[in-house]
Formats: structure tokens, sequence, C-alpha cells
């Protein structure tokens, strides 16, 4: 495993001690690391109203898109479920926007780890060759 994701593990486990889920109780972290190697990371913030709530991936990848980054090597996703945590599928279509090839960490621990590519996650993507290709 590369260095570089040794570190986004360790980073997406710091991220959940920072989880706003009081109602859930349910703490995610998420450690994203850009092309150009930076790391941004994330934590899941609840609402009283839970459709207003925004889970850790899209945080980090707000947070990066905020400041100017748009092509990803890989996100670690670490959470405080007993098993591994998948990307839910409003996160794996927001994350295909940026790249469906990016490396997906899931962290149960720091040596117990599962990879995929996001395209595994997500195959037949809804993208953009749908809205320029359309009959009118």
């Amino acid at each position: 495993m590369h260095s570089e994701y040794k570190k986004l593990i360790e980073l997406s486990i710091k991220a959940r001690k920072f989880s706003y889920s009081p109602y859930s109780e349910f703490s995610v972290g998420a450690a994203l690391l850009t092309k150009d190697n930076k790391i941004f990371t994330g934590t899941n913030i609840e609402c009283a109203s839970y459709s207003l709530s925004i889970c850790a991936e899209r945080v980090a990848y707000s947070k990066a898109v905020s400041e100017g980054y748009k092509k990803f090597k890989a996100v670690a996703i670490s959470s405080s479920a007993d098993d591994f945590t998948f990307p839910c599928g409003a996160c794996r279509q927001f994350m295909a926007e940026f790249g469906i090839e990016t490396d997906i960490l899931l962290v149960k621990s720091k040596s117990m780890v599962k990879s995929f590519k996001l395209s595994d996650l997500l195959p037949g993507v809804f993208d953009k060759k749908y809205l320029f290709n359309s009959k009118k």
C-alpha cells in the first residue's frame, strides 16, 4: 500500500472525532488525496432535519473543490460501525463528478482496509454525456 494511503487512513480515523452526529451517534471520517498530494478531511454533520445532513465524503470533496482542487487519487472512509462502511449512493454520484477511477479505501482499522475503484462501486454512472447527447 502506498505510504500516502497510510496517512489517509490515519487521517480518516482522526476526522471521525470531529463528527457532529448527535442523533444517530454514527460518526464518519474521510480523508481525500488530490493529484497534487494535498489532503482534505471531512466528517459527517447531522441536522435534526435529516435530509439536510451531509456526509463526510462530500464535506472533504467540497473543501477541496472550494480551494481549486478537482482531480483526486484516493479517499479513505472510516466510521464508528463494527464493519466497513461504503459511501452512500449520493456520495458515490457526487465523487464520480470528479473521477470514476479514484481509489476508495474503506477503513475498519489502521490494519484492516478494503480498496476499490469508484467505478467498481458505481457502474453505469450518470454523467455529463447524458446531458449533452439527449434528444430535445
